[in-house]
């Protein structure tokens, strides 16, 4: 039977952690559990692990407020929230040593701030944008929007769960604040039913059913 983009788009996100219970209390507070996984894994690794989750928001007073219960729950500073030509955002890094970024494409608020999250991307830093892209093509996935050797996102189903995007790794390194290097474990694992495979620059696929959306 053929595969269908359905069947090998991101279902689930987990995340690998030195301590899940602590972990899961951070994810609470920051206000994502219900759009990751937790396990428990001592994998060795160092640096930058080659990605990040970024969330998508409606205003600045909401981003403000993501990144401050973040560090209200143990986060670190890697960029400040502040404006810029395509918007609003800064750079967290969860006591877990996973990086988020939260952002918005306005630049005023409309109202007061809230705890809705329009849209959660995975960004996979790779070595090569397009020899990827083909790759994730070549599982069935659909390519969403590309630009060039740069960037790709693939279309998702209605799971709630995180879209998928590639990102130069270099340029996504620069992006959030840290060197590129790093070594080991990327501390992520993707599901999805077409599962289990690993891409071309390491990262881990399980077959695993959708994770529910949050109420």
């Amino acid at each position: 039977m053929a595969t269908t983009a359905s069947d090998t788009s991101l279902a689930s996100v987990t995340l690998e952690v030195a301590d899940p219970e602590a972990a899961r209390r951070f994810y609470t507070a920051f206000g994502v559990d219900a759009y990751i996984r937790l396990r428990a894994s001592e994998a060795p690794t160092a640096g930058f692990r080659g990605f990040t989750l970024a969330l998508t928001v409606s205003q600045p007073a909401t981003v403000d407020g993501f990144v401050g219960a973040a560090l209200d729950a143990g986060a670190t500073v890697l960029k400040p929230a502040v404006k810029s030509l395509w918007g609003y955002g800064g750079v967290v890094q969860a006591p877990d040593g996973t990086i988020w970024k939260v952002a918005t494409s306005a630049k005023k608020d409309t109202g007061p701030a809230t705890r809705e999250i329009d849209a959660i991307v995975l960004l996979l830093g790779v070595e090569d944008v397009k020899a990827a892209k083909q790759f994730y093509v070549g599982r069935g996935l659909t390519v969403a929007r590309s630009f060039g050797g740069k960037y790709a996102e693939f279309a998702s189903d209605e799971s709630g769960s995180a879209k998928l995007a590639l990102y130069k790794r270099g340029g996504l390194a620069k992006d959030l604040g840290v060197p590129a290097e790093g070594a080991g474990s990327h501390r992520v694992v993707l599901g999805g039913t077409a599962g289990p495979f690993a891409d071309l620059d390491g990262f881990v696929w399980e077959a695993t059913g959708a994770l529910a959306p949050a109420p």
